[in-house]
């Protein structure tokens, strides 16, 4: 029996001691709440063929995700649990599951994912977001910091799209509001990167997270990790657990939780039934004769009656008397003498002389020499006078006298008799009609219908603030203390752990007094004691105002050893030199960029009823966005040293422009442009062309003139008999761009390439869209803006250099996945514009030669090394982008493969031009220091261009320490931009190229 009652109280005491293990674990759990929003729409699934291809890769990456997704324990002895969701969404939001444990649902949720099919249409990203809110807000973790959404999108649709849940920045403060962090990561390539800024309501929530970045999963989940360890190890250090106290008081009621969301409108009832016929009612009695009523009111004057028939007329009346005559009129002043008459005829001339005898012949004599002139012979007599010529015509006629003053009036004749009376006129129109009878009873309301069905309820609301805590119960009684441990042998010192972050723990109590020693032997002679403690002071003496004695000189001290020497000093940094004194100057006055060149620029846009309303919508949106591209990229100035015009034309002398003119600004003008509608005509494109050239063109002053055409080339040449070839041979540059319409149809490639005169010395360019919103996509406006100012203006600046030995150089490109594709286009532009400052400097005998190459997973060489700029520059052009991860060992590797000695005695010099932030997979500091001093024993000069704020620092500057032990590194070596646009502003390329060649 007592053996029974042992093994009953062990078992409880197993149960018990079970139970508060698992309390234990329950209270040592900190949930942290994840949901994924997974981005399904067109623009998603159509970057790839087939369409299946981009969202499989999107369900790995989130299963990859969810595998990753493991208890963490933390510092603090608290582990984290994860609860996760997931929805995808295009024009509508489909969840796959709402927030569930990890641990247990691991597969469920994987499969969920697995099942997903894309939906393929428009991109609500706001709503997807506020849905995942709603989804966190209603359940999880209690701690409301612990909170995360995970958006997987490319960052469309463009500006402008329409955003039926109140937009994008909405749902971000939303859920900023709540404590919700979300991160965004993109779908590589073409992500649209200013909005997922956007999305990310923190700027280390966005940090180039693609599905195709290698590091994306373990970064956020470190950063997750991070964020909620405060908050999950902020709880006071307490004694352990006493037996529980009783029930606290009720706490305060919570305030209101936030209302929920509308539910979805109930359906309508069914109408109810019509209700019974009321009883037949019975017929009233006859009433009695009313009495006579009073005399009505005076009624309303009646209409004018129609005009009577003409009277007779009456009789004349007398003739009155004759009125005296008038005074004679003041005698008018004469007239102007009449004009002079024309001169008469000449005259006939007189009759000749008679001739006079010949002379007798005289002697010749000598020739002498020829005289002066003699003196001019007398004047002869005049000839007899003319006939009188013909009189005069009579001048004309003075101007007319005064008139006279004017005589009296007559005396007024008498009255005649009146007419006789005419006939009457016809009757008046009726008047108006009476006032109405009063109403008939109203009939007994029928039974009331029976109610409709009730509306479907609407889903629950957010969850409510936690209440504040109850009162702690009473604490329980002291458990007896245990008997100390044996104590356990010393072990080895530990190697010194990460600088912890917990809060300051409890001081523990203090160790019991541990058993008397032996008595230890007698110890010998002890060494003299140290100088005492100085006695107290003294009494003072007597008073005595004589001073003491000086006392003895002490003698000098001996010379002390010397020092050791003290480290060097840090390297300074190097001074600026010529490229940077220019690139100051350009930064202080804007100066040193090459800017577009003044340029008359004309829109010609198609207003026909192939265009469709909403297309040509978007035609004035691309307008718009050219020009602020114009005004913000490349500095043009319209209005002040260009022009700007916009023609919209669609049928026969259907054509409207709007020019800048002097007096209105860029953003009036704007606004004109944003009025223009839609003609829905007939397209007339050779006349609108035409009108152009008449009224436009004619008045451009530029040498540098561009028209944009933008049509779905069909000109309807039946009708239009004015050519399309109408502007060439003008020095115009047409652009012609080529748009499907409404219906899908692709646009008249034969009628575009006619228009841009391709025959001509400045022959147009063609761009082919397949959708009018395509002309708004960011590449596409990038090379349209590109190509309008090829004719650039740019400072004359002259930063060269000269090369003292043969050198080769090797420019290495980072093309992985956190670079992007649009900042790998800009990276290939400056390694294009230091080529051409390596192979076009002056170089006297000497070989320099440059080669390319770029490295992701992979290193590759792209044009091997070589002095030939225009094969280097080609070569550059087609180098494609990988996109993958990103090896920096292999680069280093690579680079000291193919740049090899020459194995002649002209000792050149080898050098590497290296792009990387120093980030990269699977690189520890002691295998990047090893490569680096591999390139340094090999005689290879490492530069490094480290661009943007997300840069491995301590990478970058092993890479250009030469392979030294020290924590020293040489900053002439190593350039740092804020981004890549940056590496193409001013006189950049210039310092860099200039430093590589001549260090």
């Amino acid at each position: 029996m007592e053996t029974l009652i042992g093994l009953l109280a062990l078992l409880c005491a197993l149960a018990s001691a079970q139970t508060q293990i698992q309390n234990r674990r329950r209270s040592e759990e900190c949930p942290v709440d994840l949901f994924f929003v997974l981005d399904t729409s067109e623009s998603v699934a159509l970057r790839q063929k087939p369409p299946e291809a981009m969202i499989s890769s999107i369900k790995r990456f989130t299963n990859r995700f969810i595998d990753e997704m493991n208890d963490i324990r933390y510092k603090c002895d608290r582990y984290m649990k994860w609860n996760a969701g997931a929805l995808h969404y295009s024009d509508d939001v489909i969840m796959v599951r709402e927030l569930s444990d990890v641990k247990t649902q691991r597969q469920a949720l994987k499969d969920d994912i697995d099942a997903i099919n894309y939906i393929g249409k428009g991109t609500y990203t706001d709503c997807a977001i506020k849905e995942a809110l709603g989804s966190l807000l209603r359940g999880g973790s209690y701690y409301h910091e612990n909170k995360y959404i995970v958006v997987v999108t490319d960052g469309h649709p463009l500006t402008g799209y329409k955003e039926p849940c109140g937009g994008l920045q909405d749902a971000t403060n939303e859920a900023k509001h709540h404590g919700v962090k979300i991160f965004s990561v993109a779908i590589t390539p073409d992500q649209e990167d200013t909005r997922l800024l956007l999305i990310a309501n923190n700027q280390n929530y966005r940090q180039n997270f693609s599905v195709a970045g290698g590091t994306t999963i373990e970064t956020i989940i470190a950063m997750i990790k991070n964020e909620t360890m405060d908050v999950c190890c902020s709880f006071d250090c307490t004694a352990p657990d006493g037996d529980r106290g009783g029930d606290g008081d009720i706490g305060a009621k919570g305030e209101r939780g936030r209302p929920g969301m509308p539910g979805e409108k109930g359906d309508i009832g069914a109408p109810g039934n019509v209700g019974d016929p009321g009883p037949i009612g019975y017929s009233g009695m006859k009433g009695d004769r009313g009495g006579k009523g009073e005399k009505g009111l005076r009624g309303h004057k009646g209409y004018k009656g129609d005009k009577g028939q003409r009277g007779n007329d009456g009789t004349d009346g007398l003739k009155g008397e004759v009125g005296y005559p008038g005074l004679p009129g003041c005698k008018g002043s004469p007239g102007s003498d009449g004009l002079k008459g024309k001169p008469g005829p000449k005259g006939d001339p007189g009759p000749y002389g008679q001739k006079g005898d010949k002379g007798d012949p005289g002697r010749n004599g000598q020739n002498g020499r020829p005289g002066s002139y003699g003196p001019p012979g007398p004047k002869g007599k005049p000839g007899p006078p003319g006939a009188n010529g013909d009189k005069g015509e009579r001048g004309d006629d003075g101007p007319p006298g005064l008139d006279g003053p004017t005589g009296e009036g007559g005396e007024v004749g008498e009255k005649g008799e009146q007419g006789a009376r005419g006939n009457r006129g016809p009757r008046g129109d009726p008047g108006d009609p009476g006032p109405r009878g009063e109403q008939g009873r109203e009939g007994s309301a029928g039974p009331n219908g029976e109610p409709g069905d009730a509306g479907k309820e609407g889903p629950p609301g957010y969850r409510g603030d936690e209440g504040a805590p109850g009162q702690e119960g009473p604490k329980g009684p002291r458990g007896i203390k245990g008997a100390p441990g044996d104590r356990g042998p010393i072990g080895e010192r530990g190697e010194d752990g990460n600088p912890g972050n917990g809060t300051i723990g409890c001081h523990g109590f203090q160790g019991y007094p541990g058993p008397r020693g032996d008595p230890g032997e007698p110890g010998g002679k002890g060494a003299p004691g140290s100088k005492g403690d100085d006695g107290d002071q003294g009494d003072s003496g007597d008073d005595n105002n004589q001073p003491g004695a000086p006392g003895p000189k002490g003698e000098k001290g001996h010379r002390g050893l010397d020092g050791k020497p003290g480290p060097p000093g840090p390297r300074g940094k190097p001074g600026i030199d010529e490229c940077e004194i220019l690139d100051i100057i350009k930064k202080l006055c804007s100066c040193g960029e090459c800017k577009c060149k003044p340029l008359d620029l004309t829109f010609i846009v198609d207003s026909s009823e192939s265009i469709g309303a909403a297309n040509f919508a978007l035609s004035k949106d691309f307008i718009i966005a050219v020009i602020d591209r114009l005004i913000k990229n490349q500095q043009v100035k319209f209005g002040k040293d260009s022009r700007l015009s916009v023609v919209q034309y669609s049928g026969e002398n259907a054509q409207e422009e709007v020019r800048l003119v002097s007096n209105m600004g860029i953003v009036e003008f704007k606004a004109k442009v944003k009025d223009l509608r839609w003609m829905a005509e007939a397209t007339f494109t050779g006349e609108a062309l035409q009108y152009t050239l008449t009224n436009i063109i004619s008045q451009m002053r530029e040498e540098n003139r561009v028209v944009i055409v933008l049509t779905d080339g069909r000109s309807n040449n039946d009708r239009d008999k004015t050519p399309l070839t109408v502007l060439c041979g003008q020095n115009i540059q047409v652009s012609g761009v080529g748009v499907k319409d409404y219906s899908g149809r692709q646009p008249n490639q034969e009628q575009i390439e006619e228009m841009i005169c391709a025959g001509d010395p400045k022959p147009g360019f063609s761009f082919v869209v397949e959708n009018f919103a395509g002309l708004l996509d960011d590449t596409f406006l990038q090379n349209l803006t590109s190509t309008i100012c090829q004719d650039k203006k740019c400072p004359d600046y002259n930063c060269s250099f000269t090369f003292t030995q043969n050198t080769d150089i090797l420019l290495m490109l980072d093309s992985s996945a956190k670079v992007g594709q649009k900042n790998f286009e800009t990276s290939k532009t400056f390694a294009q514009m230091l080529a051409k400052r390596f192979l076009t400097a002056e170089k006297g005998s000497l070989t320099i030669r440059v080669g390319l190459g770029q490295y992701s997973d992979n290193a590759r060489m792209e044009q091997g090394l070589t002095s030939n700029l225009t094969l280097l520059s080609h070569r550059i052009e087609e180098a494609a982008y990988q996109n993958d991860g990103t090896n920096l060992l292999e680069a280093l590797d690579f680079a000291i493969k193919n740049l090899r000695g020459r194995g002649d005695a002209s000792g050149s010099k080898r050098k590497l031009v290296l792009f990387s932030d120093g980030r990269s997979q699977k690189v520890t500091k002691s295998q990047l220091e090893r490569h680096v001093l591999e390139m340094a024993n090999a005689g290879v000069e490492v530069f490094v261009i480290a661009v943007g704020n997300q840069i491995n620092v301590e990478n970058v500057y092993t890479l250009v320490k030469k392979g030294r032990s020290d924590d020293s590194y040489d900053s002439r070596y190593l350039f740092r931009d804020v981004d890549y646009p940056s590496l193409l502003h001013g006189v950049y390329y210039q310092t860099v190229s200039r430093k590589v060649a001549t260090l």
